[in-house]
């Protein structure tokens, strides 16, 4: 707990500025309940060129939710950083919450768990589309320690849970050809 305790401190007393403050608060909040992904995702399902990706991507948040969100928060129980700050520090927090106080438990992060699943699937339409959201997945998981709502280990395990969802899926859906099904929805078969 130290290590990740004096992680957060670096980031709080050397990071954390009224510049950052708004747009750590905007990537937190783009990541609530993995919304901002689903809402960029359903309107790629229709596009055949990006439609595999996006229900690639919708099923790995899908599964990466239940097993972090519904399974491993209630088994941990870990609570936030910033609840446990004065037991830890033997002072209250110097700083207010950028975004708030947040309810539920802390381990795994949701937050990187929806962005790493929706990352690596976004590898599938191409290598570029792929670097760039893994970009925004990365600061989206920076922006859960930058708000001090989730221990590094949170963010790491969340991202860990993504990746590994979005993998698992992309090889299901090669294995049984959902690809391909998906890819053959709205062609007219008397052509």
């Amino acid at each position: 707990m130290g290590i990740e305790y004096g992680i957060l401190d670096f980031i709080a007393e050397n990071i954390r500025c009224a510049f950052l403050d708004p747009i750590m608060a905007a990537l937190s909040i783009f990541g609530n309940y993995g919304m901002g992904w689903i809402i960029l995702a359903l309107p790629l399902l229709i596009p055949r060129k990006t439609r595999t990706a996006a229900a690639t991507a919708l099923v790995a948040m899908l599964i990466g939710a239940l097993a972090g969100e519904f399974a491993l928060k209630h088994i941990v129980c870990r609570p936030r950083p910033y609840l446990t700050y004065e037991q830890f520090h033997g002072f209250a927090m110097p700083f207010t919450l950028n975004t708030g106080p947040h309810g539920g438990y802390s381990f795994p992060s949701g937050h990187s768990c929806c962005a790493f699943a929706a990352a690596v699937s976004s590898f599938k339409i191409n290598k570029r589309v792929g670097v760039i959201t893994t970009i925004v997945a990365a600061l989206v998981a920076f922006s859960r320690l930058y708000n001090y709502v989730h221990f590094p280990s949170d963010v790491l395990a969340g991202t860990v849970i993504g990746i590994l969802c979005a993998l698992l899926v992309i090889f299901v859906f090669k294995k049984f050809s959902v690809d391909e099904k998906l890819l053959r929805i709205g062609i007219n078969k008397s052509n």
